[in-house]
């Protein structure tokens, strides 16, 4: 008998080094690689006891609680919301969550989900879009027996809570999970219990599971999270028992705090387009770039840390950097900004993001009002549009023999196969509340006081709504200032750029950094888009920039009352 101990305990040894092993067989389950790249299929192949549904779990190994993050507006926000939707401050979950089943209802059903549309016309949790999500059964209890032994990691009430919350609320997703489905820019949910793509279900798509019932034998396989931090590691759970692990490794470049897979080159090309686009007609610069950090480069942030709060400091590169590609030319070479009113308007707008917004924001729920903010919007717009009539320009003489002249200009560099000389501006009498400039002959008044007072409005809008303000700053300029677009554009991005300085230092203040390479990309690409915007700008007349500047407001008017979802 004693022969045998030996060879007995080698065997033993042997086959807890098998079961150790990632991609290993356990139970009569194989996982296809010990690796996959992200984005690569998991295949999971196997037996179990004939007559039974399948339940696999796959979940991240590493787990997080609201207690591991360090935002600051975070630990706030997850605090406030652990007590509203039961979970706890040191409740854990793995960030990333795969249920593969033949019996997705033995979690929850599909149900619909309306999003889009004003909420202060249509209600809290009405909206104008429809669409269909699964839904986890809202109480942990509401689950079988059964079901309740099959969740791998997750088993207790409040990691249910909690896993509900991260996968379904758009702030969880947003702050730990990652990874969603979407309809536009709007997060619907994310894909928690997943059965085969037979189900004609959008959640469903790339998942196959095969299960003979009479032997109990299995394949399933996945598409894995395309943006799955590189050396993530996956532990999988065959109808309650862990039957092994794998890792998911990098595939592409890597955004550290972007928490995305993007070639930087393409990061580079959205911001020329955006930056060209910017300083041609000084706003919607820095929506236009969260627009394509939501769509193209998927700006995540760190699990932990809410995507916003990545995504609006390395916009902020883009609102300051364009600008000053394009001062050389507006500043420079042509000769057209109106510092006294530019400088003005940016130390108001300075104060207030940096200074009195944070008080404003501490005391009124300024985010509740931005709906209302699209009426302004739509408002400025049709005022932008009226100003155009043959009535309004006769009013504005000076703006009519400014145009008259510009399109001169224009017809003789034509006839003359040259670039049409700009005109600049030639200071007349300057006060801090009475600014008189000529520019192409014609004089203008300003009074630079207002606009610092108006400035400290727009900083506290600026900061409360995470925007540049460059929507407000032009028409503000073009109506109440009387001023010419070539006028209004380079003192819009002298305002933008000090509201982004304030703003970015506010961020900095909080503790959160953009993501470098993402922030250098945005720079660089900023930079040469305002240098070509400035070139550009006066390839086109007064009218042609208000139009494209009313078609802007009436785009933001869509946006802040949620019914442009797509850009």
């Amino acid at each position: 008998m004693k022969k045998f101990l030996p060879l007995f305990s080698v065997l033993l040894l042997a086959a807890a080094i098998v079961m150790a092993v990632p991609g290993s067989s356990t139970a009569g389950t194989t996982i296809s690689a010990a690796e996959y790249k992200a984005g690569d299929k998991v295949t999971i192949e196997g037996a179990i006891e004939p007559g039974k549904d399948l339940y696999i779990a796959v979940a991240q190994s590493k787990m997080f609680s609201p207690a591991d993050t360090s935002g600051t507006f975070e630990v706030k926000r997850l605090k406030k919301d652990g007590k509203k939707k039961k979970f706890n401050n040191d409740t854990k979950i793995p960030p990333l969550y795969y249920m593969l089943t033949t019996n997705p209802e033995a979690f929850g059903k599909e149900g619909k989900k309306r999003f889009g549309g004003p909420s202060v016309i249509l209600g809290k949790g009405r909206g104008i879009y429809s669409t269909t999500m699964f839904y986890l059964k809202k109480k942990f209890d509401d689950l079988d027996a059964e079901a309740k032994s099959m969740l791998g990691p997750i088993k207790s009430e409040d990691q249910w809570n909690f896993l509900k919350y991260a996968n379904e609320s758009g702030y969880g997703i947003n702050t730990i999970v990652k990874e969603s489905n979407r309809v536009g820019k709007v997060t619907i949910f994310s894909r928690t219990v997943i059965t085969d793509e037979g189900s004609g279900k959008y959640w469903d798509k790339n998942t196959s599971i095969k299960l003979d019932k009479a032997t109990g034998k299995f394949t399933a396989s996945f598409k894995s999270f395309r943006h799955t931090p590189p050396d993530t590691d996956f532990d999988v759970y065959v109808n309650g028992e862990k039957s092994g692990s794998y890792k998911v490794t990098k595939n592409g470049f890597w955004l550290s705090k972007g928490f995305r897979y993007m070639n930087p080159l393409w990061i580079v090309i959205g911001a020329i387009l955006v930056g060209t686009y910017f300083s041609m007609i000084g706003a919607a610069g820095g929506m236009l770039m969260a627009a394509f950090q939501i769509l193209i480069v998927h700006t995540a942030g760190p699990i932990g840390i809410n995507a916003a709060n990545v995504l609006k400091p390395s916009n902020m590169a883009l609102t300051l950097f364009s600008p000053l590609g394009s001062f050389y030319r507006f500043a420079v070479k042509e000769k057209r900004v109106a510092w006294p009113v530019g400088i003005s308007f940016g130390v108001g707008i300075f104060i207030g993001s940096i200074w009195l917004g944070k008080y404003v924001s501490a005391y009124l729920p300024m985010k509740a009002y931005k709906e209302w903010l699209a009426i302004l919007v739509v408002l400025m717009g049709i005022q932008t549009l009226r100003e155009m009539m043959p009535k309004a320009m006769e009013k504005r003489k000076n703006i009519k023999a400014m145009v008259k002249k510009f399109n001169e200009a224009v017809a003789k560099a034509k006839a003359e196969g040259s670039s049409v000389e700009m005109g600049k501006i030639e200071p007349v009498k300057t006060g801090i509340m009475d600014y008189r400039f000529k520019f192409w002959g014609e004089e203008f008044t300003i009074n630079p006081l207002l606009f610092a007072i108006l400035g400290l409005a727009i900083g506290v809008v600026s900061r409360s709504f995470g925007i540049g303000g460059g929507f407000l700053l032009v028409p503000a300029m073009t109506t109440l200032g009387a001023l010419p677009m070539y006028v209004a554009v380079p003192i819009s991005l002298i305002g933008t750029s000090f509201s982004s300085i304030g703003s970015f230092i506010g961020y900095l203040i909080n503790g959160y950094l953009p993501d470098m390479v993402l922030m250098l990309c945005i720079i660089i690409g900023g930079f040469a888009g305002g240098m070509l915007g400035s070139r550009a700008q006066k390839m086109f007349s007064e009218k042609t920039l208000k139009i494209v500047l009313a078609v802007t407001l009436f785009f933001l008017f869509f946006r802040f009352f949620k019914i442009e979802i797509w850009i």
